[in-house]
């Protein structure tokens, strides 16, 4: 399994960036996929899931309606389109097989700062 984060950056507080997890190595299509980060200091944070078909999603409340996660299963690609950022969303962010991130890729770091 591996999973491969990219998009990550700095951006200004209200800011957007898109996310993107490329995975190989297993039938991306068979899974739930999920985004999790790490900011400064702090434990692993789930964030958001998507489910096999992309007909169902969740996201934690911290980001709901401003995150919106995606995938292409043609691709094996999962999204992470990030709007209004913060300071807060500032954190290593993670895709991940399981939403308690345990099969997790290297991450793609976000830095929301003016």
């Amino acid at each position: 399994v591996q999973l491969v984060e990219s998009g990550g950056g700095l951006v200004q507080p209200g800011g957007s960036l898109r996310l993107s997890c490329a995975a190989s190595g297993f039938t991306f299509s068979n899974y739930y996929m999920s985004w999790l980060r790490q900011a400064p200091g702090k434990g692993l944070e789930w964030v958001s899931t998507i489910e096999k078909n992309g007909k169902y999603t969740d996201y934690a409340d911290s980001v709901k309606g401003r995150f919106a996660i995606s995938r292409d299963n043609a691709k094996n690609t999962v999204y992470l389109q990030m709007n209004s950022l913060n300071s807060e969303d500032t954190a290593l962010y993670y895709c991940s097989t399981d939403s308690d991130g345990s099969n997790r890729g290297q991450g793609t770091q976000v830095t929301v700062s003016s």
